[in-house]
């Protein structure tokens, strides 16, 4: 059995656009909602998480970026990826404040194709961990309409106060996604525990500084995740209790995707 065994009930296809070709797996029918998967890849609980979404009448697509998809969290499994993916710097920004990653305009393209294929009102789409703030920077592609961000952790903060409150998308995005937001009514999730150092307090001001009441905050407590060995910080994925705040941020997040997109 392989791990890509865990992914039998998707449709599978490779995507194209500029210099990279990815594959994306695909479930559901109804508006799309682009799944950007965490730090180690394409796990079984991110395809959970997705299994939830098509239920709620949604097609999902999930794209994987780096990883094995399938492939069970382990911490080695974890601490190669991350390494893997700083090293890719073509298609990350994982230092810098300030700019989103290149990776971003692949993934506008997609969100494009899923809109025209899948119809609807637009484009939901969730980043998580190392993806996390893909999903704001793809709002400057008009057919993304509800961006979630959860547990964004790039730039990496690593003892640094300016990163620690940076986030990864332009001065130019951030004011292309302002004028969206007040022009057509739109708004922006976004997810963390509020202990978890590589989501910084820093970070999710920024977002209210540069978003108001526009940016939708909810912020767990440690006692609201899935008991674990590793320090809560998935929020929709390995930490999502089944009940509780957590499950609550969860059916946020699912009703947002069907509010916004027409589901």
């Amino acid at each position: 059995m392989t791990y890509e065994a865990a992914l039998e009930s998707y449709d599978r296809s490779d995507f194209s656009f500029g210099a990279w070709t990815r594959p994306v797996y695909r479930r559901g029918e109804g508006p799309a909602v682009i799944i950007i998967h965490e730090i180690p890849g394409l796990h079984p609980l991110v395809i959970d998480f997705a299994d939830r979404v098509a239920a709620a009448g949604m097609t999902v697509f999930l794209p994987s970026l780096f990883g094995e998809p399938g492939r069970p969290v382990s911490t080695g499994y974890a601490l190669g990826a991350i390494i893997n993916a700083i090293c890719i710097r073509r298609e990350f920004n994982v230092w810098q404040t300030g700019r989103s990653s290149p990776v971003v305009d692949w993934l506008k393209a997609l969100a494009r194709q899923a809109h025209a294929e899948c119809g609807g009102r637009g484009v939901g789409a969730v980043g998580m961990c190392f993806t996390g703030g893909f999903a704001l920077a793809m709002m400057t592609e008009p057919s993304v309409v509800a961006p979630v961000l959860s547990q964004p952790s790039l730039p990496m903060a690593a003892g640094s106060r300016r990163r620690a409150a940076g986030i990864d998308i332009s001065p130019a995005e951030i004011a292309c996604v302002r004028k969206r937001f007040e022009d057509e009514d739109l708004s922006v999730i976004g997810l963390r525990f509020k202990s978890d150092a590589l989501v910084p307090e820093a970070r999710f001001d920024t977002y209210r500084r540069a978003f108001g009441d526009r940016f939708e905050a909810i912020e767990l407590e440690d006692e609201d995740a899935k008991p674990s060995e590793r320090p809560p910080h998935s929020v929709l994925t390995v930490h999502l209790n089944e009940q509780g705040p957590s499950k609550a941020a969860e059916s946020r997040v699912i009703a947002f995707f069907k509010e916004r997109t027409g589901a």
